[in-house]
């Protein structure tokens, strides 16, 4: 059974090894992440996470198979999302750089952790949940549709270093 937890020290290096294999398998088998190796995500992604304590990390049987970070940081690229419901800022969960190891997909893991990411947002009081992905990634766009997330806004832009990404923006309301 998988546990999702906050990530330490110890789980870096796993988590740069889930960040560099999906690269891997986006070069080499599925082109569909737009990620880039040295660009994004990289170990100073992963540190920013740890030193802000929102990365986290799932793990089933000792092996790390999925990582994320969870906050409130909101990118600027979402001010151009046409968000069906504006809350305040303090009401807004988001959920960053979803990766599950490609030699463990096909098991639920990303399900399951954006499950954990509404459980969590819940706890917080959050009643927005929002998130993006590249628009080429099919897969994520299907999983997040699936889970009742809505894409509100497709933005070009230079992403994390990554030059012409078209930005899709996503949500999910949880409120009353």
């Amino acid at each position: 059974m998988e546990t999702i937890r906050k990530a330490t020290e110890n789980d870096i290096q796993s988590v740069v090894n889930i960040y560099e294999n999906v690269i891997d398998h986006d070069i080499n088998v599925k082109k569909t992440v737009g990620w880039k190796h040295g660009i994004y995500p990289t170990e100073d992604t992963a540190r920013t996470g740890l030193a802000a304590d929102d990365l986290y990390v799932m793990e089933d049987g000792g092996r790390i198979v999925a990582t994320a970070r969870i906050n409130q940081e909101q990118l600027e690229e979402y001010r151009s999302a046409d968000w069906e419901h504006e809350v305040p800022d303090d009401k807004v969960l988001v959920l960053h750089t979803l990766a599950v190891d490609p030699s463990a997909a096909g098991r639920g893991y990303g399900t399951r952790f954006v499950a954990f990411y509404e459980r969590l947002a819940g706890e917080s009081g959050c009643t927005e949940l929002r998130m993006d992905t590249n628009r080429i990634n099919t897969p994520a766009r299907t999983l997040y549709a699936k889970l009742g997330y809505r894409e509100v806004g497709e933005i070009p832009c230079s992403f994390n270093g990554i030059s012409d990404v078209r930005l899709l923006c996503l949500e999910k309301f949880i409120g009353e």
